[in-house]
């Protein structure tokens, strides 16, 4: 099948390579000409394990290209992917205005039919504002608009669309769903669902997944602090939890809140669209507020153990990434973390495997940047822990306590075990949990 995809943003990349790694013949169309120089000369601009290997085999067997020329991507594609970003206004609503100029430019070029997808994130009603938008200048025979939402998680995405939970497809037509479940089915050989559904419920779908794995997420970031004011143990509590099967075990660590760009973008605009409609969106209210509070308290446990001056005093970080293995700081809770100790005082070192790079684009020099973890403790006088990164979890601890001027760790992921940290000679604190002194 011939595929156009319009945005080679992370949804965008991840999306044409998958298809392209099935045997379709995909063009991704970008306006950023550096960016699509680049993607020619086969450069990945964006961290993702498994990416770059299926970006490569498919650039090189000539089923994956890129353009900047939208008539040209277009052409002979039998479905056209919106992958646009579609990002939080001032007002926490989804700014749609790339959607909807691609759409009018779509207006003036097709000749021939096409099914256009909604691949971005987009409030419920955007599929029905692009069919709005395509009939002014288009017989309706000429098109229908799918809504087709990505469930990616940063980190294993290659993973989750080549062999996804379920496919969500938003369309009345039948040609549509015909095209679609054709694009779909070597997804989903192993008996996974492709729903048909109607296009509202598509795109409500999206927002409702994601603002519920951030109410989990929010759920156990205030169940955790309740643990440290009543001196229970949150991990116990969280497995005790978990091995509920009406509950499951995912998504219920505690932690720093979470970033990233879907989260808190989406969680935002399903709350704004609920205002809209006079609907009182209590329990989301809740969400956000908890987790602007969890993102700095990490930060506000340093400072109370320092009796709120951390002037002289060097603070090391490690992770910057809003989760390991990707190198997206959207909204990640380190940057708020960072602001918080800046503002009291302190120097901050940090390290990132990958993430530090987008962070010196935002924060400059006003933080210190090394090459390792280890480096990051010379003279330090206490660590935060932001990320879960691998490395993270099994460190050297002589090593460790050698390097520091004060052996503190403040660990915002509860990596290490509360035995261990008192037979090393730590002071820790993690969340939910007792303080190791």
């Amino acid at each position: 099948m011939q595929i156009a995809v319009i945005g080679t943003g992370y949804v965008g990349l991840v999306t044409g390579a998958c298809f392209a790694e099935t045997g379709n013949h995909v063009i991704c169309v970008d306006i950023d000409a550096n960016k699509v120089d680049r993607l020619k000369k086969g450069e990945v601009p964006i961290y993702e394990p498994g990416l770059d290997i299926i970006f490569e085999r498919n650039t090189k067997q000539g089923r994956l290209s890129f353009t900047t020329n939208l008539p040209e991507a277009i052409k002979d594609a039998a479905i056209i992917f919106l992958a646009l970003p579609t990002p939080p206004g001032a007002d926490g609503s989804a700014d749609l205005s790339y959607i909807l100029k691609v759409a009018k430019d779509l207006s003036e070029i097709i000749v021939d039919y096409k099914v256009i997808v909604d691949k971005s994130t987009v409030p419920v009603g955007t599929a029905e504002k692009v069919s709005d938008i395509l009939e002014q200048s288009l017989s309706k025979d000429l098109f229908d608009v799918v809504s087709n939402p990505e469930f990616l998680r940063e980190g294993v995405a290659v993973d989750d669309f080549l062999k996804p939970d379920r496919v969500v497809i938003g369309t009345s037509s039948a040609k549509a769903q015909k095209l679609m479940r054709q694009l779909y089915e070597p997804f989903v050989r192993q008996g996974n669902p492709i729903f048909f559904m109607d296009v509202r419920s598509a795109e409500m779908t999206k927002y409702a997944a994601n603002a519920y794995l951030a109410t989990r997420i929010s759920f156990m970031n205030e169940i955790s602090n309740l643990c440290e004011i009543l001196g229970a143990d949150v991990d116990m509590v969280r497995k005790g939890m978990g091995s509920d099967s009406r509950i499951g075990k995912r998504f219920l660590f505690p932690g720093v809140g979470y970033g990233g760009s879907c989260f808190p973008k989406d969680v935002q605009a399903l709350a704004k669209t609920a205002n809209d409609n006079n609907y009182p969106f209590h329990i989301l209210s809740s969400v956000m507020q908890v987790n602007d509070n969890q993102r700095i308290i990490l930060a506000n446990k340093i400072i109370n153990r320092f009796n709120g001056n951390l002037k002289g005093l060097n603070i090391a970080i490690w992770g910057l990434a809003f989760k390991p293995n990707t190198d997206d700081i959207r909204e990640a809770p380190a940057l708020f973390i960072i602001e918080k100790l800046l503002a009291a005082g302190a120097t901050v070192k940090a390290f990132d495997p990958e993430a530090m790079p987008n962070v010196q684009k935002t924060l400059g020099d006003r933080i210190i940047y090394v090459n390792e973890p280890y480096e990051a403790l010379i003279e330090a006088d206490a660590l935060a822990i932001v990320t879960e990164w691998s490395q993270f979890r099994a460190p050297g601890f002589k090593i460790m306590k050698q390097l520091m001027r004060q052996p503190h760790i403040f660990d915002g992921r509860n990596l290490y075990d509360l035995d261990q940290m008192t037979e090393e000679g730590f002071y820790y604190e993690s969340m939910g949990r007792s303080v190791i002194s």
